[in-house]
């Protein structure tokens, strides 16, 4: 297997890469697999809840040790993306990277899952905190530069649309595929098993199959895209200061597409730590649901994933992806308030046959629109390669995907912690030793809900209101594609178009067009 990117020495255009067919797309979007699968065994929920309930760790702890862990893989991210946007190999720019990721991630996961026993609390919680730091860093090293391939595979504004939804289908079948597994499997509860999400020995088996599924993955989405080398960007051979390096990273990330796309992911990654953190208390103690019934509810979501993948490129279409976006996401955010004020108002009891039916049809219902939600925004974030491409005559795939995760991650640790400080202020019970009995006051639990439930709406109404600023659409892409072409052409750099872009390219584009 080789393959020897177009030699063109001064980052120009190689030959212009064949339309990617639908088995390159099912293979591209295999590699997501393995980051939805290290993403269940990097689960706030699930770790969490494993710290606190089954090794007993206190919850204000197990919040500083993932946030400082999401603190850590925020701040090395960008220098993986920029490494990867600046990186060159017979093997091209992303491709080494991947190929090299796979086994330390598989490796991670499985001892991240597998503690030694007769650890004092601060040693375990040191452990983790080693192997949180590890996993999250070797899949950053995986995931920006796969992620990063989508603009070169995918040019066009929609076709690019359709190549984020393959990944986020994977993606989504692969976290509920493990989860399930996860659940109905290894940590099920029943007369055989009576410790269900108790069984520490479980996590551990775990850890070993979801380490072995990640380094399959890798390794057969890469290989899947290895033949696209020779058509994808060079980049230029540059000496550059360090101090200039941080400069050009500043400008590249001071877009002002990406800077909104940044502050609503910011605050959204607040409200995702706090539901990720209480995710699973809230399943068993408030809904009052085993994990055999958690896993089935993942199931029957499951369809959301088909349908969503079919409509978002779709509705992008329809409504443009600003719009699309912005109605989807306000949708879901209503739409997953509705069970827990049913069981507020005592419409719904705990033990009610009518609690399953009702999270299905909310994971279903949500789980759509989100899901249509996260594809379009993985496609602004595509369209925002070209937008700074002509700003500042440098692409930085890597830089602005690692971007697009950086602030969500410390948020999101952020938020993790105030979660588990809100568990703190109810006083939520930590550690179950050996005992099987795993109810806790209902008070503690509604009490619960009345600090988290508002505090997330607040927040993702908040980010998603922020994408309101959003300027980039189809016409200004199209304009930045054409500029891209002309200063290759003539051999000027783009950014001494930029000015003259829009008044003179736009007309012809849009002429095209209509």
């Amino acid at each position: 297997m080789s393959a020897t990117p177009a030699a063109t020495g001064d980052g120009g255009m190689p030959p212009r890469a064949p339309r990617v067919p639908l088995h390159t797309k099912v293979s591209y979007g295999l590699g997501s697999v393995a980051q939805a699968v290290a993403g269940v065994a990097l689960s706030t929920s699930i770790i969490n809840f494993y710290l606190i309930r089954v090794l007993g760790l206190r919850p204000a702890l197990v919040g500083v040790v993932i946030l400082v862990s999401l603190v850590i893989d925020a701040m090395v991210d960008p220098a993986i993306g920029r490494l990867s946007d600046t990186f060159r190999s017979r093997w091209g720019r992303r491709h080494p990277f991947m190929y090299a990721s796979a086994a330390p991630i598989g490796i991670s996961i499985y001892l991240l899952w597998t503690q030694p026993a007769g650890l004092s609390p601060a040693a375990l919680a040191a452990y983790v905190l080693f192997w949180l730091i590890a996993l999250r860093l070797c899949s950053g090293v995986y995931q920006i530069p796969s992620d990063s391939l989508i603009p070169e595979l995918a040019p066009d504004y929609h076709e690019r649309t359709s190549l984020v939804s393959f990944r986020y289908f994977f993606g989504i079948f692969g976290g509920v595929g493990m989860t399930v597994l996860l659940l109905n499997f290894f940590l099920r509860k029943d007369a055989s098993h009576p410790l269900g999400m108790l069984d520490r020995a479980a996590y551990g088996r775990f850890g070993l199959v979801a380490g072995i599924t990640v380094f399959v993955a890798i390794l057969v989405s890469t290989a899947a895209t290895h033949r696209y080398i020779p058509f994808l960007k060079v980049p230029p051979v540059r000496r550059q200061s360090f101090l200039a390096a941080l400069r050009e990273m500043g400008v590249t990330l001071a877009n002002p597409a990406m800077v909104v796309i940044m502050i609503a992911g910011l605050v959204s990654g607040v409200a995702g730590g706090i539901a990720a953190t209480l995710g699973n208390f809230m399943s068993l103690y408030f809904w009052g649901l085993t994990p055999q019934v958690i896993g089935y509810i993942a199931i029957f979501g499951a369809p959301a994933t088909i349908i969503g993948v079919v409509l978002a490129p779709v509705v992008s279409r329809r409504l443009d992806k600003k719009r699309a976006m912005l109605i989807v996401f306000f949708a879901s955010i209503f739409a997953g308030l509705v069970p827990v004020l049913l069981r507020l108002s005592g419409v719904v009891q705990m033990g009610s046959p009518w609690i399953p039916p009702l999270l299905i049809a909310d994971s279903f219902i949500s789980g759509t629109l989100s899901l249509i939600g996260y594809v379009i925004i993985g496609s602004m974030v595509a369209d925002v390669v070209e937008d700074s491409a002509v700003r500042t005559g440098v692409r930085s795939e890597g830089l602005l995907f690692a971007a697009s995760g950086l602030l969500p991650k410390v948020t999101t640790g952020l938020g993790g912690l105030v979660g588990n400080l809100m568990l703190e202020v109810v006083h939520f019970p930590a550690g179950a030793g050996k005992s099987v009995a795993d109810h806790v006051d209902p008070t503690i639990m509604r009490n619960l809900v009345f600090l988290s439930v508002p505090a997330g709406m607040v927040l993702n109404l908040t980010a998603v209101s922020v994408l309101f600023l959003y300027r980039l659409d189809r016409r200004r892409h199209e304009s930045n594609l054409e500029a891209l072409r002309l200063a290759s052409e003539i051999g000027e750099p783009p950014t001494a178009l930029a000015a003259s872009v829009p008044p003179i390219v736009q007309p012809d584009v849009l002429a095209r067009l209509d």
